[in-house]
């Protein structure tokens, strides 16, 4: 079957990274977060996880460790390529676009996490054909995808942080649309350098109830986190990210 057409700009990005994406500091706490999701979630050994935007496939692969069964799905196929390399067993993965999951009901818990797919979907500027919430129809899939009483658990940047820090010399923060516009420079394996747009969409803790609840969805919980510190905090200004955990209604 013919996988979903190079329409996203995240995927030279990944093209270029390649394995060295795990090189970066905010991969490194992936045991903390995965720990930290599997009580949160009730997750258990045998249990089917989809995971949304998996990148190299870290979450899915800690949570395999566990016994847990995971299903990664990415955009990237580069990224997917890295992520099946030893691969532990139940765990498979899937070149998809998260903009049209097709899943429902399939999986207990579902998990989108680090903007690997949530907070991307904007097509960044001069995108005419980019709905007015295109990370809206990302959550829906994800929100289908879950069995009735199965969770959810997604994270997505604050924009109470984003505008608290705005760099304008590196980017600049689009008020309208909530969306982030960072211009950086990435190295691959070889530490060749390239400069890339990074377009991120980000949230406010009320954005995140509502989307959820248009999607279905009924939320338990809305923390502020960063990478490799997830934690019971109430929403505040000085965390990176938001975590909403949610359940899909009986």
């Amino acid at each position: 079957m013919t996988g979903p057409a190079r329409d996203h700009w995240f995927e030279d990005l990944a093209d270029h990274l390649g394995s060295a994406y795990l090189r970066y500091s905010f991969t490194k706490g992936t045991r903390q977060e995965v720990a930290f999701l599997v009580e949160a979630l009730g997750l258990e050994p045998g249990m089917n996880v989809l995971d949304v935007g998996c990148g190299p496939g870290r979450h899915a692969r800690v949570l395999g460790e566990l016994g847990i069964r995971v299903h990664g799905v990415d955009i990237s196929e580069r990224f997917v390529e890295i992520a099946r390399r030893d691969a532990p067993e139940g765990v498979t993965f899937e070149r998809l676009d998260a903009r049209r999951l097709a899943f429902d009901g399939t999986f207990d818990a579902a998990i989108s996490l680090c903007q690997g797919a949530f907070g991307l979907a904007d097509g960044g500027p001069g995108s005419p054909d980019t709905p007015l919430d295109p990370d809206g129809e990302v959550l829906d899939g994800i929100a289908r995808a879950v069995r009735p009483g199965g969770r959810v658990a997604l994270s997505a940047f604050s924009a109470y942080f984003q505008v608290r820090w705005l760099d304008p010399e590196n980017g600049s923060f689009d008020a309208e649309r909530g969306v982030n516009h960072e211009r950086t420079e990435i190295r691959d394996e070889s530490g060749s350098p390239t400069e890339v747009d990074l377009w991120t969409t980000c949230f406010t803790p009320r954005e995140l109830r509502l989307l959820a609840t248009r999607a279905g969805l009924s939320v338990d919980r809305l923390w502020s986190v960063r990478p490799g510190e997830y934690g019971a905090n109430p929403p505040d200004l000085d965390h990176e990210e938001f975590l909403l955990i949610a359940h899909r209604p009986d």
